[in-house]
């Protein structure tokens, strides 16, 4: 993992993309939010409003979506490996992709020769695979590069999974994982980025993700909000970012809600492919935001993030951590990637007189009478020790 400085480009933290509200796209299935109806713990996340962060940040009303739980686990993961692996299972044994409940799942993987699942992790999603691996009576193999710390290892292990601790950073590690199941009919990868060749699992996994969003429409209109102004979303390959933009710029959404793109300061290639006009690869530095922590778009998602994100603001290691124990005393549980969007929209939305978000707040359109959401990924993690992506 490289050591070179956090801001060696002398950026600005933000980058406003002039052209995001033009692009349409594809709507993800609409069976998706009923597959996960279907599932153990299922149920909506939180959505929880802050008053004092409204006040604070100079808009109307501020919600952030909790997924500190989501289906038992701590972070919003497990959306897309369980709706990624049903596709799997279903297209394995000739059945249609409508949803399936967890019995017809397990006869299914049954039905079948033994199968592997391998994926390389920062943390949540290595979780999330083991998790379903082991409700469907499935091996899993998680690799981990070496900064994941000895915590979210042994949480892997207890689910029953195989973990790899590899001696390299997180772009490594997934080429690593795609080697091991390279050539094994048996051995299927299940990762969250892509690559030329590898794009039917990964975009079945951003498929997954649209149930978070479905969820807040419905959460917001009970509460008696309009649609958001602006919705700050975490980046790491860019996965829950695309979801983001399916569904804000899905070919029969409106154009209201501007989306902000979330990265730490370490690892800041999206900001810095929107300014170049094209996916770039970085090294990355060492951050508290490790599940965010990577240095390449997915090229799946790359179209998405350049036709749709209204903006990208980076983030440093004490905002992210000022914004976990700010959190924290509103009753939130949400670790550095999650904190993280609080960290953003104080940069972009900055009220103070001669404040560099002054014009990205002018720019996203946001003002007094806004609603924004702001997406918190994963719960509380001990002194950020783990990462958690």
């Amino acid at each position: 993992m490289s050591s070179a400085p956090r801001t060696a480009d002398n950026a600005p933290s933000w980058y406003v993309n002039p052209a995001a509200r033009t692009w349409t796209c594809e709507p993800p299935p609409a069976d998706v939010p009923l597959f996960h109806a279907g599932l153990p713990a299922s149920g909506p996340t939180p959505l929880v409003e802050l008053p004092a962060v409204a006040a604070e940040l100079g808009v109307r009303r501020v919600f952030v979506k909790d997924e500190s739980t989501r289906l038992g686990l701590p972070a919003f993961k497990a959306l897309g490996v369980s709706y990624a692996v049903h596709r799997v299972l279903a297209e394995r044994v000739g059945a249609p992709p409508g949803p399936a409940t967890v019995a017809e799942m397990r006869a299914r993987a049954a039905a079948l020769p033994p199968i592997e699942l391998v994926a390389a992790s920062d943390g949540n999603h290595g979780h999330a695979l083991a998790r379903t691996g082991r409700l469907l009576g499935l091996p899993v193999r998680i690799l981990l590069p070496e900064a994941v710390g000895a915590r979210t290892a042994a949480a892997i292990a207890a689910e029953g999974a195989r973990v790899d601790v590899v001696a390299a950073d997180y772009d490594t590690t997934v080429r690593r994982a795609a080697g091991v199941t390279a050539g094994r009919e048996q051995a299927v990868l299940v990762q969250d980025t892509a690559w030329e060749g590898y794009e039917r699992i990964p975009r079945w996994i951003v498929d997954g993700y649209a149930t978070l969003f479905h969820e807040i429409d419905a959460q917001l209109r009970a509460a008696g909000a309009p649609a958001p102004a602006l919705a700050a979303v975490p980046m790491g390959v860019g996965s829950l970012a695309q979801a983001a933009v399916t569904h804000y710029r899905g070919a029969a959404a409106g154009r209201a809600t501007a989306l902000l793109g979330v990265e730490p300061d370490t690892a800041a290639c999206v900001r810095a492919g929107l300014a170049a006009g094209r996916r770039l690869a970085l090294a990355t530095g060492r951050t508290i935001m490790a599940g965010l922590n990577c240095g390449t778009p997915s090229p799946l998602a790359w179209p998405y993030l350049r036709g749709g994100l209204d903006a990208c603001v980076t983030v440093t290691d004490p905002a992210a951590a000022r914004a976990v124990a700010d959190l924290a005393r509103l009753g939130l549980s949400s670790g550095p990637c999650g904190a993280a969007t609080l960290a953003a929209a104080r940069t972009a939305l900055a009220v103070t007189p001669g404040g560099d978000g002054a014009p990205t707040r002018r720019l996203l359109g946001v003002d007094a009478t806004s609603t924004v959401i702001l997406l918190s990924t994963e719960a509380s993690r001990p002194a950020h020790g783990d990462a958690a992506g």
